[in-house]
This record gives C-alpha cells, sequence and structure tokens, in this order.
C-alpha cells in the first residue's frame, strides 16, 4: 500500500512499538491502531509493508478477489513447520485448488449431520467424566480443547484412532504449543534441545501413527466405515499430502475451536439470562432424537455462538501477500505487501455493531435487511471465498451443539469476576484460562 495514502503509524519509533505489538498482545495494540487510524492502515513501509484491513468496505473486494491475487506460501508464513509443505493452508494457485477439491467431499452436508450424535455424546462423556466428577474448580480451557480434540479425531480416523485422541493430542502438544507462538519465536534452526526440536520430535510421532493408518487402509479391509481420511486417500493425493492435509485439519481444527468454546463458554455463562435461555430451547430440541434437524432448532444457540465469534474470532487476523498491485477502495495496494485483514476489527465496529462491546446475541435474531446487509458483511471469523476455513460449518456445529447441552445439564461459576484478556497471535484465547466451579443444573 502506498504509505503516502493510507493512514498508520509514522516514525520509526511508532512503527516499532506497533510492530511489536502486533506480534506479541495484538489485540488492545489493534484496538489503539484502529482508535488512531481507522479500520484500515499500514504499518512499516517500502518492502517491510503490512496492511491491516478490517473496514468491510475494503474486506468486500478483498476477499473477492482471484486467489491467484495473493500468495499464501510465503516466507512470513510459519505454519508450513507444523502441516508441511503440501498443505492446502499454506499452497498457492493449482496446487491450492486441487489439494482443498481433494479434502473437500469429506465435510458434505450428510457427513455433518451424521457426526451431531457425536458430538453431543462426547460432551456428555466430558460433562459426566470431568466436569461433574470434582468439586472442585476446573480450567475449562484445556477440558474444551480435550472435548474438540476428540471429536476432530474422530471424525478424520473413524473409530479406528478416534479412541486413541487423547494419546495423539499428547503426542502432538509440543507441536501445537511451538505453533501458537509468536513468528518471531519460530525461526527456523535445526539446534537439538529447543522447542523447535521437541516441536520436530513430536510431529515425528504422529507421523508414525497417521502414515500406519493410511497404508492400512490401503489394504482390503472389511469395514465399510467412510470418513474424512478415506475421502482423502481416494483422492489422488500423494502420502505426504494425505499426511499433510491431516495435520492441518487436526491442528486448525481444535486449537482454534477449542479458543471459539473458552470465550463462548465464558461469555454466555457468566449471563444468568442468556444461560436460562439456552438451556429452555435446549431441553425442548434434545427431548428429541439428535438428528438433521437437531442444529436448525437451536436458533438462540447459533446466535450466541456467533456473538462469540464476533468478539473473538480465533484468529485475530489472517496473512496473505500480494503478488500483484491491487485497488482497495482508495488505497493502493503494492505488490509484495503483507495483507493482515481481522474479523477481529471488523467484529468491533461502531459503524456496523450497536454498542460493539456489549455480549447481546439478539443482535443476529433481530436485525432488519439493512443490518443484516452490514452484519453479513463484517461478521467473518472463518474467511470467505475460496480461501475460507474448509472446516467452518464443523466448527459452528461443535460449538452450537456442545454449547446447549452444557447449558441443559450444568451449572458454571466463574472464579473470575472480570473478563480476562485476550492473548495470542495465531489462536486468540483468554489469559489464564477459565477457571470455573461445575455443578448439575439446579
Amino acid at each position: 500500500m502506498g504509505r503516502a495514502d493510507i493512514p498508520g503509524p509514522r516514525g520509526a519509533r511508532e512503527t516499532l512499538g506497533a510492530l511489536r505489538g502486533l506480534t506479541s498482545d495484538p489485540c488492545p495494540t489493534l484496538d489503539a491502531l484502529v482508535a488512531r487510524h481507522g479500520a484500515t492502515f499500514a504499518v512499516g513501509g517500502g518492502p517491510l509493508t503490512m496492511a491491516v484491513v478490517g473496514d468491510p468496505a475494503h474486506l468486500a473486494p478483498l476477499l473477492a478477489m482471484s486467489t491467484d491475487t495473493f500468495k499464501w506460501g510465503h516466507r512470513f508464513n510459519v505454519l508450513g513447520f507444523i502441516v508441511g509443505p503440501g498443505s492446502m493452508i499454506v499452497s498457492d494457485g493449482d496446487d491450492h485448488r486441487r489439494r482443498r477439491g481433494a479434502t473437500q467431499p469429506g465435510f458434505a452436508r450428510r457427513r455433518l449431520d451424521g457426526w451431531m450424535p457425536l458430538i453431543v455424546a462426547a460432551t456428555d462423556r466430558l460433562i459426566d467424566e470431568t466436569l461433574l466428577a470434582t468439586s472442585r474448580p476446573v480450567d475449562l480451557y484445556p477440558h474444551g480443547r480435550t472435548l474438540v480434540r476428540r471429536i476432530v479425531v474422530h471424525v478424520l480416523f473413524g473409530d479406528a484412532l478416534g479412541e486413541r485422541a487423547d494419546e495423539l493430542g499428547a503426542i502432538l502438544e509440543p507441536a501445537m504449543t511451538y505453533g501458537v507462538q509468536p513468528a518471531l519465536r519460530q525461526l527456523p534452526h535445526p539446534l537439538p534441545y529447543t522447542r523447535r526440536a521437541h516441536a520436530r520430535e513430536a510431529l515425528r510421532a504422529a507421523d508414525r501413527i497417521i502414515y500406519e493408518e493410511i497404508e492400512r487402509r490401503l489394504r482390503p479391509r472389511a469395514d465399510e466405515q467412510s470418513d474424512v481420511l478415506d475421502t482423502l486417500i481416494t483422492s489422488g493425493l500423494l502420502k505426504s499430502e494425505i499426511r499433510d492435509q491431516t495435520i492441518t485439519l487436526i491442528a486448525a481444527g481444535y486449537d482454534t475451536t477449542a479458543s471459539g468454546f473458552a470465550w463462548m463458554v465464558l461469555r454466555a455463562a457468566r449471563e444468568p439470562a442468556i444461560w436460562a435461555k439456552l438451556r429452555a430451547e435446549a431441553d425442548t430440541v434434545f427431548a428429541d432424537d439428535v438428528d438433521a434437524s437437531t442444529l436448525r432448532r437451536l436458533t438462540y444457540a447459533e446466535a450466541v455462538v456467533r456473538e462469540s465469534l464476533r468478539l473473538h474470532p480465533p484468529g485475530v487476523f489472517s496473512p496473505r501477500q500480494a503478488e500483484r498491485a491491487v485497488q482497495l477502495g482508495d488505497f493502493p495496494v503494492k505488490k509484495g505487501t503483507m495483507i493482515l485483514w481481522s474479523p477481529y476489527v471488523s467484529g468491533r465496529l461502531p459503524d456496523v455493531w450497536k454498542d460493539p462491546l456489549e455480549f447481546r446475541p439478539a443482535r443476529f435474531l433481530d436485525a432488519d435487511p439493512r443490518q443484516q446487509a452490514a452484519i453479513d458483511g463484517a461478521w467473518l471469523p472463518f474467511g470467505r471465498g475460496p480461501r475460507a476455513c474448509i472446516g467452518f460449518a464443523l466448527a459452528q456445529m461443535e460449538l452450537t451443539l456442545a454449547l446447549a447441552r452444557l447449558a441443559q445439564r450444568v451449572d458454571i461459576s466463574f472464579t473470575r469476576r472480570a473478563v480476562p484478556r485476550p492473548v495470542g497471535m495465531i489462536v486468540n484465547r483468554p489469559e489464564g484460562g477459565i477457571p470455573a466451579t461445575v455443578t448439575r443444573r439446579t
């Protein structure tokens, strides 16, 4: 972006402060920069320019442009170390289209509908075996990660590896912890006994499990199960590509969704009226068997999930590098600019959202056509277009069903009164977790 044409920090001291804040403490830094410079601004200069885009008027054309206009496999994309060079999320052009196209059928609507009973059962297991198994406070954040991981692994591998979800999670934990660090802490190096080395060892251990399962499924077998891994195996992808998509779906599928789960429970359960309304809806809907209609009937739970994702999108921003000069409204974007589009910014704009910092799920239920059009342009936690999150429908379904089941079955009281600070650049999570006491509903 031409720095003379767009607002943003000026001078070395202000620029370095902004860059440091965006990479180490992004949410409060974005709040301050947006208040001063507007919802779209630039930081840096020349070949090191970063443009943060949060204005819906700029997001609409940005997300509608051809994917060939941008590059995702750029040198600043640190995810490749975790997910592998053949992952769809670090691929460009025909490679991306081929890999995403091979994965997409695994998330067909009929499969999503079939996973609903699994999600409710997994939530019941968490409630019975963990949350109600103690009278002492528990941290709901790691338990939410466990829940989401069990669901994601079962969706990927079916019964074959679904029961090993906790084992696989423990194996991958060093890599997952490493992968959510700021980019500056993930500089490539071959040194042993470091966090990067431990992450590399964890990935190798997970690879052994994944490749073993791929080989098993390539042999004749009696079971007729059809899960996401089967979809990938029959797609024509190379084994290494199948591995990379599998790690991608695990890594992207459970830390981001677990962050959404944490914020959702934190915001909903601290409001007695909201929790009561969720419970009344769940009592009605879950009185019937869980089937394809269940999700459609949980309209209030869906609104709560959407409101939580508006305020707390799991990804504060998503980067792409301009492969050619483009125009966003009045602003020219130069080739090579790193564009960070931000659902966090667009989800908190007072021009779009009345009282944007208030948690009000009803805004998704009572919007008039004009308001709905504005909401559609600014609510983007999963992105939009051909680079949108491939598992967004599964993530929303997990969050909606889990929230409804929790509200139906338990009461939650938090040990801290204030809403915690958001922390994390790659995954936006509540600082200090969410310690709470969970009891059977009264």
